[in-house]
């Protein structure tokens, strides 16, 4: 087991953003967690590598004590890849240099080393050509590309995406969706907020589907889209497809 959250429980004030959340994630496993707004996904996806610290329950990621005040979170982070929605890329530098700064300065490659690393996965993501630029000259979906690249450059054991494509014009989703489906196909543990349906049909095993902070739903990928899921997750499910 990659993941294990048990009983896990976080609250802003008065508010309960997640109430008693349980999750087990396999080496290889890939995980969708969808739901309506403010049902407490990104909040889930973002304890799961110290983002946020919940404050009941136990959660464990390949092989960190996350609930464990003195856990090494800078060594969690080099294990567990994270995409966010707004790319967070670095604006000063170039794409290739966004890319590499992390593998020199955290893994201690060398320059040549990490620059190897980081074209190879640049043409993984079908970017060789823009290594030089800077972000602000991609766009959106290319920048969401290369955040995956850089994620992928520290050769984490899981990945996690809080709705990546959620940033992004409809025609550049189909280019984020193929290189994280390419990737789930390559064997990576994932756990990835998303509303894709398409994605999560095409390559998912569970979907993990959340209302008010509760995971109300974890179930096999043909369980959910075949209507063997609770009746808030189908009606769920029916207003996403029906748009």
């Amino acid at each position: 087991m990659v993941i294990d959250v048990r009983n896990v429980s976080k609250s802003y004030g008065d508010f309960k953003v997640l109430s008693d959340c349980n999750l087990s994630v396999n080496s290889g496993e890939v995980v969708v967690v969808c739901g309506p707004s403010g049902s407490g996904k990104s909040t889930l996806i973002k304890c799961l590598n110290g983002l946020e610290a919940v404050h009941d329950g136990f959660i464990s990621i390949a092989g960190f004590n996350l609930t464990d005040q003195h856990a090494d979170l800078p060594s969690v982070r080099r294990t567990v890849g994270m995409v966010f929605q707004n790319f967070e890329l670095f604006p000063h530098l170039s794409v290739l240099r966004n890319i590499t700064i992390a593998q020199e300065k955290v893994m201690r490659r060398t320059r040549e080393e990490a620059t190897d690393k980081a074209l190879a996965l640049l043409e993984r993501v079908g970017l060789t050509t823009q290594k030089d630029k800077y972000p602000s000259q991609l766009s959106g979906g290319q920048q969401q590309r290369i955040a995956i690249a850089r994620a992928l450059a520290m050769d984490p054991q899981v990945m996690l995406f809080d709705e990546p494509t959620s940033a992004l014009d409809p025609e550049m989703i189909g280019e984020v969706l193929d290189v994280m489906v390419e990737l789930a196909r390559a064997g990576m543990t994932m756990v990835c907020v998303t509303h894709e349906m398409g994605f999560a049909k095409s390559v998912a095993d569970r979907i993990v589907f959340m209302d008010k902070g509760e995971i109300v739903d974890d179930v096999a990928k043909n369980d959910f889209f075949g209507g063997n899921a609770s009746s808030r997750a189908q009606t769920f499910l029916r207003k996403v497809i029906s748009h």
